[in-house]
């Protein structure tokens, strides 16, 4: 394919007002593919050449784009600075400046989608002295062939500013419409796609062989998207629906999926970082087990062992960081409470029950192993037993249990009743949530100094695929926060509403979708300005979070990570019970 014919397409879809109409125009470009380009389309679509728990970053700066665009057209890289702080967008630059070219380019050919991605994989493997010029001379010989529309997106994808306002769940519908004409085949492709969190993959399997889709199994340093738990407001609930269960402690730390193949491993953290490096001691540990092939999960913690306590979620994460790893490792020891089993030796174990998978589980680690241990469980038979085991869970500082049925299967990707928890966060509050920061307000009074006054944070709805407004946040900010977020919200900021956001509130600054923040409230309200499941009806209302205060940054979670809305319509229910 004409990487011009992608770009139109780009072009077309960013102008959709609608997520039908996107579904409509990517099922249009998927069928004008052919299997060898579909999976480096899928990722351009996607704003990335590769999945993201493959840790590949093109490592290419505003400053970088500049300079290439500069070299490419002959325009002088102050003129084009002048004109991005006037516009925010690189893309309409290039596209401009390549209308009234000043310079002809030494060599032209024409750019096809496999060229371009080509070039893309280039530039985040260029290294070492002078990369910075190499990478700069590769946007700048894609620019030089580009016509105007094909430059807007090569020099919007190195920065990560793709603005096409699609996410996975269209990319899914797109391909369903692509080979059925209709939605129907949805749900078979999220399967796969949950099982190995490769769109690309996923949509190369489609165009070889569709029946080859039903096959996907977990495939070792592809990571499972995780299970998720429903919530339930009572331990009278929960037995009403699960009837005899396993109670497991819900933890407070840091997620995390561990695969192993013979002395191969990888750690991913639930947003598909790879954390390997940062945890040396439980990747150790892990090599000691005798199994040849593994993935499971777990909650890590960071552990006071003088004193016998865990620390909480903030004094954990940071344990996640690139510096200093021997430092912080003697700091802050760490255990990991590992809770479910995925797959193990060639065998898919997400089908099975989990009382098997459970017992398995128990098995392959050794029970003298003080780091790496089976998390803490219970099987009850009342009502009565799982609000003993609940107390027990507060009482020890923990958030609250999760219960399991024992005959469900791993839930992957998708949130179901096989998993219900329960927090301490219910009788008093309606939770806590983890919401998308969107746009910042200026400081006023005492907070003029900091050039930050406050948030405006939304939740995701998953079935539109858009993020939705929930809460201006104005407290629960330290001094030291308020600077760190006017320093990197200002590198963020954006000149115009994100395309993926609905919003009827209008902050000081946009930004791109980049924060997730975990906030308490009093209660979820009815609200007349923000759109959190508000419909088309002039008179309707949204739900809006009453008095929100900011309790810490998750740097484990992405937007599609935040609370949903579906969520936010479960917890209004539950809160009014």
């Amino acid at each position: 394919m004409k990487f011009k014919t992608l770009a139109e397409y780009f072009d077309t879809i960013e102008s959709a007002s609608s997520r039908l109409k996107m579904t409509e125009l990517l099922a249009e470009l998927f069928d004008k593919s052919n299997k060898d380009e579909i999976d480096k389309i899928i990722y351009l679509c996607q704003g990335s050449i590769a999945p993201r728990f493959k840790g590949i970053d093109l490592g290419v700066g505003e400053k970088f784009v500049i300079k290439a665009i500069a070299l490419a057209t002959g325009h002088e890289p102050k003129e084009i600075n002048s004109k991005f702080k006037k516009s925010g967008d690189l893309g309409d630059i290039a596209q401009e400046l390549l209308k009234n070219k000043k310079q002809s380019s030494l060599s032209f050919s024409e750019l096809s989608v496999i060229k371009v991605f080509e070039n893309f994989i280039k530039l985040a493997n260029v290294g070492g002295e002078g990369s910075q010029d190499s990478k700069i001379k590769l946007i700048a010989e894609l620019l030089s062939s580009a016509s105007p529309v094909e430059a807007k997106y090569i020099a919007r994808f190195p920065t990560g500013k793709l603005r096409l306002g699609v996410g996975d769940p269209t990319i899914l519908d797109a391909l369903s419409v692509y080979e059925k004409g209709s939605k129907e085949m949805r749900e078979e492709l999220e399967r796969a796609f949950n099982l190995t969190s490769d769109l690309g993959l996923i949509a190369k399997k489609l165009f070889e062989n569709p029946k080859q889709l039903s096959k996907i199994t977990p495939i070792p340093f592809s990571p499972i998207r995780p299970s998720l738990a429903e919530r339930m407001s009572s331990a009278e609930d929960i037995f009403k629906k699960l009837g005899k269960c396993v109670i497991d402690s819900k933890y407070d730390g840091l997620r995390m999926q561990i695969h192993k193949k013979e002395n191969e491993i990888e750690i991913y953290s639930r947003n598909q970082e790879v954390l390997t490096k940062m945890f040396p001691d439980i990747v150790e540990e892990i090599k000691k087990l005798k199994e040849k092939e593994l993935i499971f999960e777990g909650e890590a913690l960071a552990y006071d062992e003088k004193n016998e306590k865990y620390f909480s979620f903030q004094e954990t994460i940071r344990r996640k960081r690139k510096y200093d790893i021997k430092q912080i490792k003697e700091e802050l020891p760490i255990q990991v409470f590992l809770f479910d089993l995925l797959f193990l030796n060639g065998k898919n174990y997400t089908q099975e029950p989990y009382i098997k998978r459970r017992k398995t589980l128990e098995k392959i680690i050794p029970k003298k192993n003080k780091m790496i241990k089976p998390s803490n469980i219970t099987t009850v038979e009342s009502p009565k037993e799982i609000h003993e085991f609940y107390e027990k869970c507060i009482g020890k500082g923990l958030e609250g249990i999760i219960a399991k049925d024992l005959n469900a299967p791993y839930i992957a990707g998708a949130r179901k009743f096989s998993w219900i928890k329960l927090k301490k966060s219910y009788g008093k509050v309606a939770d806590t949530f983890d919401v998308v920061i969107v746009g910042y307000y200026l400081g006023k009074g005492h907070r003029a100094q900091f050039n930050f006054g406050g948030l405006l944070t939304a939740v995701y709805n998953k079935e539109k695929d858009k993020y939705e407004t929930i809460a201006r946040i104005g407290s629960g900010f330290s001094e030291e926060e308020m600077r760190t977020f006017e320093k990197e919200l200002s590198k963020i900021k954006l000149k115009e509403k994100p395309k993926e956001l609905d919003s009827e509130i209008k902050p000081d600054f946009w930004v791109s979708l980049k924060y997730v923040i975990t906030v308490s409230a009093d209660e979820i309200s009815l609200s007349p300005m923000h759109t959190c499941a508000k419909d088309s009806n002039p008179n309707s209302k949204g739900f809006a979070l009453r008095f929100p205060r900011m309790l810490h940054i998750r740097e484990d979670k992405d937007p599609k990570d935040a609370t949903t809305t579906k969520e936010i319509k479960e917890m209004y229910r539950l809160q009014k019970n």
